[in-house]
């Protein structure tokens, strides 16, 4: 079976599906050791690309990466992508064992930070505070995921078709505009008929990267929400109830009428949610979806840890609400062995894994971004300092 065909358990299959609040808290894969395999494999193309690259010399060398295990800890945003990611590579390659925490990117920063994980995942790339406080030198962070944030709600009697501009839903997590009849929302939708029911927010409660990608578009559209709760991974909140991780806040939207959320694209296309059209920074009202968020990122192909916002880019069909995920590791890895199974496996993640992402409703990494990823990972050498672990061979 190659990467492209794996199919996971139907207990792993169902894992994500199941959106009770604790039912994702804490996720992890042991890979058991499968047979290698030295078949090449293309690089994903990005959306538009032709289909035709170069053979990819990093590809079966991927696949050799020594037995051992791997920890880490992070993004909720990213754990469906990397429960099946790293299945699929058990099924093409080795004895790495990959256990995977998804506790949102806060967690995920501080383990790392702590050094008690092998890598850290996070839906913005730590900042130079959060780099400060590494314990085991020099932070690389390496782009592994693009995907977008719903604003995903359960409204009885309006199941599809609602519209939000950005003043608007800025409006609703200030808490300024409380009821769904409200003249603001109507006016956006005429004809919908809505009821004058209280608007239950809710938000992360930890501390989260999607929470970061959504407050960088709200302070993006709003300055009220820019000169007031402002951006972050934790914010204090004007208005709302907190839920842990993508799968709490959705498992509240999906259990509790009259209400409104972020919840990470996946999450919500997975699990068929009702979704708001945003209206974009062409005033257009746009669908979430994996063609709006690859136009939106089209709009800045030259992202790097310091310059990563792609919210509210321009275009017409550019979905406003989007933003890459980010694996954390150290530059110096304390042994040779663990560090090359490392930059292997996340080197096999950002191109050939990249065939997985829409089948889970993520963007496939648009080629430079595949490529910045590669370049990141050659800077990463053994604990002499010189030795580059990712290698063709």
């Amino acid at each position: 079976m190659n990467a492209a065909s794996a199919e996971l358990p139907p207990s792993a299959r169902l894992s994500w599906r199941r959106l009770a609040p604790v039912a994702l808290a804490t996720f992890g894969f042991l890979i058991a050791a499968c047979s290698s395999s030295s078949s090449s494999s293309s690089s994903t193309t990005a959306p538009g690309s032709p289909t035709t690259q170069p053979a990819d010399p990093y590809a079966a060398a991927d696949l050799k990466a020594p037995a051992g295990a791997l920890t880490g800890a992070g993004s909720t945003f990213d754990q469906p992508f990397f429960t099946k990611a790293f299945y699929a590579f058990n099924q093409v390659d080795s004895g790495v064992a990959v256990n995977y925490a998804s506790i949102g990117s806060g967690g995920g920063i501080a383990q790392f930070q702590a050094n008690t994980v092998n890598f850290g995942a996070s839906d913005v790339p730590m900042s130079a505070l959060d780099i400060s406080k590494a314990t085991a030198g020099q932070v690389l962070q390496v782009p592994v995921a693009l995907g977008g944030v719903t604003l995903s709600y359960n409204l009885p009697g309006v199941s599809t078709g609602l519209k939000l501009s950005a003043a608007v839903l800025a409006n609703i997590y200030l808490g300024t505009v409380k009821t769904w009849n409200d003249a603001s929302i109507k006016s956006l939708n005429p004809g919908v008929t809505l009821p004058s029911q209280p608007i239950n927010v809710v938000y992360r409660s930890d501390g989260s990267g999607t929470t970061y990608i959504f407050t960088d578009y709200l302070a993006n559209v709003s300055p009220a929400w820019k000169s007031g709760p402002g951006t972050g991974k934790s914010i204090s909140w004007p208005a709302g109830v907190g839920e842990k991780g993508n799968e709490g806040v959705a498992g509240f939207i999906k259990q509790t009428p009259y209400t409104i959320g972020y919840v990470e694209l996946a999450y919500a296309m997975q699990n068929t949610f009702t979704t708001a059209d945003i209206q974009n920074a062409a005033g257009q009202f746009v669908a979430p979806s994996l063609a709006g968020v690859a136009a939106d990122a089209s709009q800045k192909p030259n992202v790097t840890p310091v310059d990563f916002s792609i919210v509210n880019e321009p275009g017409a069909t550019s979905y406003p609400i989007s933003g890459y995920s980010w694996a954390l590791v150290y530059q110096l890895q304390k042994t040779t062995t663990t560090g090359t199974s490392l930059v292997k496996v996340l080197d096999w993640l950002t191109h050939a894994g990249q065939q997985q992402a829409q089948t889970l409703d993520y963007v496939p990494l648009p080629q430079n971004i595949q490529d910045l990823a590669r370049q990141t990972l050659l800077q990463v050498t053994g604990p002499d300092g010189k030795t580059v672990l990712l290698t063709t061979s």
